[in-house]
């Protein structure tokens, strides 16, 4: 922490408060300490329902994070559909993570219909934010 020494647990402990009263990046930050197991034992389905909760809040990084999390049937039954769809919605609220994995998505026509175009389109849409790996995803489109 700034000004006092890190303590994971306590954080945990009030990101839970902050999460059990609504709060979407408590529920993001909260999440991602149960995805990897720091300052609460680790538990991959805890971690993609908070991830859930901030999503269906309209939290665009819930939504990019949680389409992840389907993507790969981690904490929850993978469905690569309902990632593609969550990671349009945080590409419609011009979250650079949700553009890029939606336009990879469209590139390899996983959950959706191949469309190199979108693809692309997606890719620089991501560039423009400054996602280090659209740039790449663009060369090898050429």
């Amino acid at each position: 922490g700034k000004g006092v020494a890190e303590d994971v647990v306590k954080a945990a402990e009030l990101y839970g408060k902050a999460a059990d009263q609504g709060n979407a990046d408590a529920q993001n930050n909260l999440g991602r300490m149960y995805e990897l197991g720091k300052g609460v034992a680790q538990d991959v389905v805890k971690a993609a329902e908070l991830y859930g909760k901030a999503a269906d809040q309209g939290n665009a990084y819930g939504q990019y994070i949680l389409g992840r999390m389907y993507e790969h049937g981690k904490g929850v039954v993978q469905d690569v559909v309902k990632a593609a769809e969550l990671y349009g919605k945080a590409a419609d609220q011009g979250n650079a993570f949700g553009q890029y994995n939606l336009g990879r998505m469209y590139e390899h026509g996983k959950g959706v219909v191949q469309d190199v175009v979108k693809a692309r389109r997606l890719y620089e849409l991501a560039e423009a934010k400054g996602h280090a790996n659209a740039r790449g995803r663009l060369d090898a489109l050429r």
